[in-house]
């Protein structure tokens, strides 16, 4: 398969890079390294047996639809994003134009270029809105009533991908991700809570839990993510899948945890409640067990530990 990876040096997508290579296909990837890091993908574009190669290019550029159309990738897989709910809040139009101006580049070039597929990386915690609690896990029947620019631009890229599947046939999948966690998810910046207690805990320094830490949230493990991708590439098509546990985790358990595996025994500190945060959050990913074949294997343990090795490496 030759695949094209939009967001190819960032966290979850240089994560499908090496997957993909290791796989044998042949990976194109699209990255204008605001966020993603080309260390990522170091240990890929140093092994001469793979098929890589890296454009340094921003979706927003019209030039990325030639580019795409060139390179034709039997399937493009859609990461670029501009991530940061904040930002989004904060920047709507800037949000607009990376997510779904960027987005709308991307699934053209993949038309002109002959693409069989987009699978996109859609977003669980935002689609969906607040969900009621009773709602939870939430499945992907529930009305998406996003109450970010974020999440709208999120929503929207799936309807224009419906669109060019009824005009071109263009297939595509939408995974709505959960809270995404694993090795080199930047602690700084916007990033999980999982990458900024670990480098907090192997710093010595201490984490801070805001409210009372009862908060949830559902935590899926990269490795498990990337694998949804690639099945994806071939299967669930036309449609939306949740990507997570259907377990939710706490802010205090997680800290738990962390803190356990990381040794480290102090508490965390405690701040006030930041405005806006959702209470509680997970996802069902019945239908992706359907039609991807897919679940989650990696448990919140074991993913730590190998977050707080990879922070130590």
């Amino acid at each position: 398969m030759k695949a094209l990876v939009t967001g190819g040096a960032g966290f979850i997508g240089s994560t499908l890079v090496d997957r993909l290579l290791a796989e044998g296909h042949a990976v194109d990837v699209i990255d204008d390294l605001s966020n993603g890091k080309l260390a990522n993908l170091a240990d890929a574009r140093g092994n001469r047996d793979h098929d890589l190669k890296v454009h340094q290019a921003d979706v927003r550029d019209p030039g990325v639809v030639d580019l795409i159309a060139r390179r034709a990738p039997e399937v493009v897989f859609h990461l670029a994003a501009q991530v940061d709910v904040r930002v989004s809040v904060a920047q709507p139009a800037f949000d607009a134009a990376v997510n779904v101006l960027g987005s709308v580049n991307v699934i053209e070039g993949a038309r002109i270029g002959g693409a069989r597929k987009v699978v996109f990386a859609s977003s669980g915690g935002t689609i969906y809105g607040e969900p009621d609690p009773a709602d939870l896990p939430v499945r992907e029947s529930h009305p998406q009533q996003p109450v970010s620019p974020y999440g709208v631009a999120k929503r929207v890229v799936t309807d224009y991908l419906h669109a060019y599947r009824e005009m071109y046939a263009l297939e595509y999948t939408s995974l709505a991700l959960a809270n995404v966690y694993g090795p080199r998810q930047d602690p700084h910046g916007e990033a999980g809570v999982v990458a900024i207690f670990a480098g907090l805990l192997l710093e010595g320094k201490p984490c801070t839990i805001f409210g009372d830490g009862t908060q949830t949230r559902d935590f899926v493990y990269v490795d498990d993510v990337v694998d949804a991708f690639v099945r994806a590439a071939t299967r669930g098509s036309g449609l939306l899948c949740n990507i997570g546990t259907s377990r939710e985790t706490s802010v205090n358990q997680l800290y738990d945890a962390m803190a356990a595996a990381a040794g480290v025994t102090e508490p965390a500190l405690r701040a006030a409640a930041r405005t806006g945060e959702l209470a509680r959050s997970s996802l069902d990913p019945g239908r992706a067990r359907i039609h991807l074949g897919w679940e989650p294997w990696t448990d919140l343990d074991t993913g730590v530990r190998e977050v707080l090795a990879w922070f130590r490496g």
